[in-house]
């Protein structure tokens, strides 16, 4: 996530169409958003729409607008999506599920800058950074001729893939933490922290939600903690309670390695001692120097710097 959001910031200060790939529930938006508040265009407009939630003729309409009486309940003139977000930020989710012919129209508006509304008979110059997100193989659609290529290739001048939650485990306690102290703001309870065992599930659940699921989660735990001070197993939705088998070890024969059991039970264990190294070693039953090195071969350490000598 560190090398996704610096690469992000760097390509924020551009204005190159940027294509978010990620499973559902990864935060692709929430990424967009980052990119276009710390773009020139932060104090313009950012519009997001959803291309798969809508048909392709109310699609079209929305994206590039409408004058009235281009089709049947058409009563004003509609400016849509591009114009709307024009100086600022267009953010296209699900763009894999678009039609071929709103992708024509989305090529021409990114290469002439330029759209034409519903029913308009002159096309309307518009000035949008456009960022586009999918959870589907938009090269594998392009090799299917369901996509494509030139669009393609229009989209990801730079492509950004998030990864899922369950390949950086080192992000879930973090987020966790954070959910829970919004939740406790907005349902104005006292501060409350996941329990040993609570703990323990958070960390062997594989998110197939990702961070959508956890948020979820975290506000389901909360409310049903009713105000105690430690979210507990009992608090949390019975599919992290009662794991299924993992799907991956049961298919391809994969198993979990002792370094990788090891590695999740101390970042465990020192998350539930509030990041107390000494009182980690002391519980894991480990010296302070071993738990260091450890520590570091995560990346989870600075390198000590050498002490010299004194007379």
């Amino acid at each position: 996530m560190r090398r996704v959001l610096a690469l992000a910031e760097r390509v924020a200060a551009s204005d190159a169409t940027v294509l978010v790939t990620g499973e559902s529930g990864t935060g692709k938006e929430l990424l967009a958003r980052f990119i276009h508040a710390r773009s020139s265009r932060a104090r313009k407009p950012f519009q997001a729409i959803n291309c798969g939630a809508l048909s392709e003729t109310l699609l079209e309409s929305e994206l590039f607008g409408h004058v009235q009486g281009a089709f049947t309940g058409a009563v004003r003139d509609h400016a849509g999506f591009f114009a709307a977000a024009h100086r600022g930020t267009l953010f296209l989710d699900e763009v894999a599920e678009t039609s071929s012919a709103v992708q024509v129209k989305l090529l021409r508006a990114l290469q002439e800058h330029t759209v034409r509304p519903v029913g308009a008979t002159r096309d309307v110059a518009v000035d949008v950074r456009l960022i586009a997100a999918t959870n589907r193989d938009l090269a594998a659609m392009v090799a299917e001729r369901t996509f494509r290529k030139d669009l393609y290739f229009r989209l990801r001048v730079v492509a950004l893939e998030i990864p899922p939650l369950r390949d950086r485990r080192d992000d879930i306690l973090p987020l966790a933490r954070a959910f829970i102290a919004r939740s406790c703001r907005e349902n104005q309870c006292g501060p409350c922290a996941l329990g040993a065992e609570a703990l323990d599930l958070f960390m062997a659940h594989d998110w197939p939600g990702n961070v959508r699921e956890l948020e979820n989660a975290i506000e389901r735990a909360v409310v049903l903690a009713e105000g105690k001070p430690r979210i507990e197993a009992a608090d949390l939705p019975p599919e992290i309670r009662q794991p299924a088998p993992r799907a991956h070890d049961a298919d391809d024969g994969q198993v979990t390695t002792l370094a990788e059991l090891e590695r999740g039970h101390i970042l465990a264990t020192l998350a539930r001692l509030d990041g107390d190294r000494p009182a980690t070693a002391r519980a894991l039953g480990i010296s302070d120097n071993t738990l260091w090195r450890r520590l570091k071969q995560y990346g989870l350490v600075e390198p000590r710097r050498s002490r010299r000598r004194t007379r």
